[in-house]
Parts: C-alpha cells; structure tokens; sequence
C-alpha cells in the first residue's frame, strides 16, 4: 500500500470518527444531559488531524504534476 493510498484511508475514517463525536455530542444534548467541557474539546482531535491530511491530498495533484514537469525539462 502506498502512501497515498494509506492516507486517504486514513482521512476516510477519521471523518467517520469526526462524525460519529459529533453526532453523539448532539445527542447528548438532546437528551438533556449536561456532558462536561472537555467533551466538547473532543472533535478538535480528529478535525486538526482531517485538516492536515486534507491539505496534503489537496497538495497532492499539484506536487504531481510540477515533478513531471521537472523530469521532462
């Protein structure tokens, strides 16, 4: 497996945990039960980590095509 490949794996399911953290946050609410702070702090983990991997597969393209430009040239 290639890094490529591993990282878009990894961003696919880090966003299902982003999701799943802050679907039960919402639920907790609605129910009525008052969850402590840190809780809230709890989807910045995954969301810094989807950032990162993020930019890097948006990067990814790019970098691609400059590297076959220099090869040519």
């Amino acid at each position: 497996m290639t890094w490529n490949t591993w990282i878009r794996q990894f961003h696919r399911w880090l966003s299902i945990i982003f999701t799943a953290v802050v679907a039960v946050i919402f639920i907790t609410l609605g129910v009525g039960v008052e969850p402590a702070y840190w809780v809230y702090l709890m989807p910045l983990i995954p969301l810094g980590l989807l950032m990162l991997s993020g930019l890097y597969l948006f990067a990814l393209p790019y970098a691609t095509r400059w590297r076959s430009r220099r090869r040519t040239a």
